[in-house]
């Protein structure tokens, strides 16, 4: 609960605007009190009357106001608050608390603000994605600005990529994580392992499938929300790290699986990557050439099963160890074998056919494989996917009794 914690809600310009409305009856409903500050981009996308109904406190807006800088308003205004959230952070406001500029009342605040700050950025993909945002994303982290989101999917624009706000639900979260230091995952460390591997041919070619990595750094992602300690072993992708976590990048199966021992023992391992079967018997240190025919056959050998390894250690094990299956047929009835055959807790199962059109996409369908049973939960995107993931993890968690 947020009893009687003082948040500063800054609105910046974007569409993303809408979901802070969400997000201030998610904070009051946890018992917090929300003061807004709305700057002049924000107020095309949302309403000073909406902010202030929903909040129940006066929303200011301009730098220069003569009644509340009668009494240096912007200053009250940050040092009152337990904690500033910027819900959306907008490319230009980013860049404003990177380089200190104070020529706005939100900027303003930032600047003179002696309390944390976590930050939700909005934008489209390429403005995220430039050189510049990253930039300024890397300096306010290393002035310890806290950072929820941005996710995968359609954007407002109409492209596609990594730029949306993160949901309320995982902003509220990360909020109560930044005040309290909590989460129902605190203490709990977590494995998770994304992204397809690569298995060399020869020095240019190798061995891969279609795996983004998406679902697993989302998973990720949101385990670190719930206050867990996140180690992510990754295979090569384009993704950003998700905030807070430890990356651990690797190319092959034999090194994710290495990877993986490192960083044992943990209280839960998800085996969200795509790892390949085989691999090249040998590789050529040399590139092959194509030769006077077209046909060459490769000699291949079974790569490590890092999930069957994981979830049939007699010692250090983890508490809780989640599979994936991608199947392209007999989805359920595959993963239900899985599950047994691997010594996993839970599988997760899902249907990447070419017409499901989850490889690289940003929505999933899964199945939720344990012991008890089977849950199919309906389809979302990759971030509610993982979200709602890492809540059952929670509940598991509390379950089996971790000490925390």
């Amino acid at each position: 609960m947020l009893d009687e914690k003082r948040i500063l809600l800054i609105v910046s310009g974007g569409i993303a605007a809408y979901k802070s409305l969400e997000l201030i009856r998610r904070l009051r409903d946890r018992g917090a009190e929300v003061s807004c500050v709305l700057t002049r981009g924000g107020a095309q996308f949302v309403t000073t009357l909406s902010l202030a109904a929903l909040s129940g406190e006066p929303v200011y807006e301009d730098l220069f106001s003569l009644t509340d800088e009668a009494e240096m308003g912007h200053i009250r205004l940050s040092r009152e608050a337990d904690l500033v959230v910027v819900a959306p952070a907008s490319a230009d406001l980013i860049a404003k608390m990177a380089a200190g500029l104070a020529d706005d009342l939100a900027s303003t605040v930032l600047l003179a603000s002696d309390k944390p700050v976590l930050i939700a950025p909005a934008m489209n993909a390429m403005m995220w994605n430039h050189a510049a945002t990253r930039r300024n994303v890397a300096t306010l982290a290393a002035n310890g600005i806290v950072r929820v989101g941005p996710e995968p999917g359609d954007l407002a624009c109409g492209e596609v990529g990594e730029g949306r706000m993160a949901e309320p639900a995982a902003i509220l979260a990360a909020i109560e994580r930044t005040l309290t230091g909590a989460g129902p995952l605190r203490k709990i460390r977590a494995l998770v392992t994304s992204g397809p591997t690569h298995e060399p041919i020869d020095p240019v070619r190798y061995i891969t499938n279609r795996s983004s990595g998406k679902q697993g750094y989302a998973i990720a992602d949101a385990l670190g929300a719930l206050g867990a300690d996140v180690t992510l072993v990754s295979g090569p992708t384009a993704l950003a790290d998700p905030p807070g976590a430890t990356v651990v990048r690797v190319e092959t199966a034999e090194e994710m699986l290495a990877a993986c021992r490192a960083i044992l023992p943990t209280d839960v391992a998800v085996c969200a990557a795509a790892v390949a079967d085989w691999r090249a018997a040998s590789q050529a240190n040399q590139k092959v050439k194509r030769g006077k025919t077209a046909e060459r056959s490769i000699d291949m050998a079974a790569n490590p099963d890092i999930l069957a390894t994981l979830g049939s250690l007699d010692k250090g094990r983890p508490t809780l160890v989640v599979g994936f299956a991608a199947e392209t047929e007999r989805v359920v009835e595959h993963a239900k074998a899985k599950r047994v055959a691997k010594g996993c807790d839970w599988i997760i199962a899902n249907d990447v056919s070419l017409e499901a059109g989850v490889f690289g996409s940003d929505e999933n369908t899964v199945h939720v494989i344990d012991a008890e049973g089977i849950e199919t939960w309906p389809k979302a995107s990759k971030a509610e996917v993982a979200a709602k993931l890492a809540a059952r993890i929670a509940a598991a968690i509390a379950e089996k009794d971790i000490a925390v």
